[in-house]
Protein backbone atom coordinates (compact mmCIF):
# COMPACT_ATOMS: atom_id res chain seq x y z
CA UNK A 1 0.00 0.00 0.00
CA UNK A 2 1.59 3.10 -0.84
CA UNK A 3 1.76 6.43 1.37
CA UNK A 4 -0.66 9.06 1.09
CA UNK A 5 0.85 12.77 0.21
CA UNK A 6 -0.21 15.67 2.01
CA UNK A 7 -0.42 18.58 -0.23
CA UNK A 8 -1.41 22.33 -1.27
CA UNK A 9 -2.94 23.12 -4.47
CA UNK A 10 -2.08 27.03 -5.24
CA UNK A 11 -4.74 28.23 -7.54
CA UNK A 12 -3.83 30.94 -10.40
CA UNK A 13 -6.64 32.58 -12.05
CA UNK A 14 -9.40 29.76 -11.10
CA UNK A 15 -7.12 27.19 -12.52
CA UNK A 16 -4.57 24.79 -10.59
CA UNK A 17 -0.84 25.95 -11.22
CA UNK A 18 0.97 24.75 -8.44
CA UNK A 19 1.59 21.44 -5.60
CA UNK A 20 2.94 21.86 -2.76
CA UNK A 21 3.93 18.82 -0.86
CA UNK A 22 6.51 17.99 2.74
CA UNK A 23 10.02 18.32 1.63
CA UNK A 24 10.18 14.37 2.95
CA UNK A 25 7.23 13.19 0.90
CA UNK A 26 9.25 15.27 -2.16
CA UNK A 27 12.50 13.62 -1.16
CA UNK A 28 10.89 9.82 -0.72
CA UNK A 29 9.30 10.36 -4.11
CA UNK A 30 12.09 11.76 -6.03
CA UNK A 31 14.53 8.97 -4.88
CA UNK A 32 12.00 6.44 -6.50
CA UNK A 33 11.67 8.02 -9.69
CA UNK A 34 15.58 7.40 -9.89
CA UNK A 35 14.96 4.15 -10.76
CA UNK A 36 11.90 4.27 -13.05
CA UNK A 37 11.40 3.64 -16.91
CA UNK A 38 9.74 6.15 -18.77
CA UNK A 39 6.57 4.75 -20.72
CA UNK A 40 7.90 5.79 -24.05
CA UNK A 41 10.74 3.25 -23.28
CA UNK A 42 8.68 0.01 -21.92
CA UNK A 43 6.46 1.24 -25.22
CA UNK A 44 9.83 0.78 -27.75
CA UNK A 45 10.29 -2.28 -25.62
CA UNK A 46 6.94 -3.93 -26.27
CA UNK A 47 5.96 -2.97 -29.77
CA UNK A 48 9.12 -2.91 -31.24
CA UNK A 49 10.31 -6.31 -29.10
CA UNK A 50 13.74 -4.57 -28.65
CA UNK A 51 16.18 -5.05 -25.85
CA UNK A 52 15.80 -2.24 -22.78
CA UNK A 53 19.22 -0.95 -23.27
CA UNK A 54 18.26 -0.26 -27.60
CA UNK A 55 15.13 1.50 -26.13
CA UNK A 56 16.88 3.70 -24.10
CA UNK A 57 18.97 4.36 -27.34
CA UNK A 58 16.48 4.99 -29.33
CA UNK A 59 14.46 7.10 -26.93
CA UNK A 60 17.58 9.87 -26.11
CA UNK A 61 17.62 9.89 -29.66
CA UNK A 62 21.37 8.43 -30.37
CA UNK A 63 22.28 6.75 -33.40
CA UNK A 64 24.13 3.33 -33.03
CA UNK A 65 26.89 5.52 -34.58
CA UNK A 66 27.11 7.88 -32.41
CA UNK A 67 26.99 5.88 -29.03
CA UNK A 68 29.57 3.52 -30.55
CA UNK A 69 32.01 6.54 -31.05
CA UNK A 70 31.35 7.45 -27.01
CA UNK A 71 31.91 3.51 -26.32
CA UNK A 72 35.11 3.34 -28.21
CA UNK A 73 33.48 0.03 -29.72
CA UNK A 74 32.04 -0.27 -33.62
CA UNK A 75 28.87 -0.04 -34.64
CA UNK A 76 28.54 -4.08 -34.97
CA UNK A 77 29.97 -4.82 -31.28
CA UNK A 78 27.12 -2.11 -30.22
CA UNK A 79 24.37 -3.95 -32.08
CA UNK A 80 25.48 -7.16 -30.42
CA UNK A 81 25.26 -5.64 -26.86
CA UNK A 82 21.56 -3.93 -27.81
CA UNK A 83 20.43 -7.70 -29.32
CA UNK A 84 17.65 -8.94 -26.79
CA UNK A 85 19.56 -12.10 -25.94
CA UNK A 86 22.82 -10.11 -25.03
CA UNK A 87 24.31 -10.57 -21.57
CA UNK A 88 26.70 -7.16 -21.25
CA UNK A 89 29.44 -7.24 -18.85
CA UNK A 90 28.82 -4.07 -16.24
CA UNK A 91 31.55 -1.75 -17.00
CA UNK A 92 29.32 -2.04 -20.20
CA UNK A 93 26.20 -1.14 -18.16
CA UNK A 94 28.08 1.55 -16.49
CA UNK A 95 29.78 3.37 -19.52
CA UNK A 96 26.18 3.34 -21.37
CA UNK A 97 24.27 4.31 -18.26
CA UNK A 98 27.40 7.23 -17.63
CA UNK A 99 26.72 8.19 -21.35
CA UNK A 100 22.69 8.07 -21.14
CA UNK A 101 22.85 9.80 -17.52
CA UNK A 102 20.54 6.90 -16.46
CA UNK A 103 20.61 4.64 -13.32
CA UNK A 104 22.28 1.23 -13.43
CA UNK A 105 19.22 0.25 -12.89
CA UNK A 106 17.01 2.06 -15.37
CA UNK A 107 19.38 0.60 -18.20
CA UNK A 108 19.21 -2.90 -16.61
Amino acid sequence: MSKRINYQTIVQDGKPAFVVIPYQDFIDVYHNLEHTIPNDVVGLMVHHDISRIRAWREYLGFTQAEVAVQLGITQAALSQIESKNSRPRKATFMKLAKLYGLSLEQLR
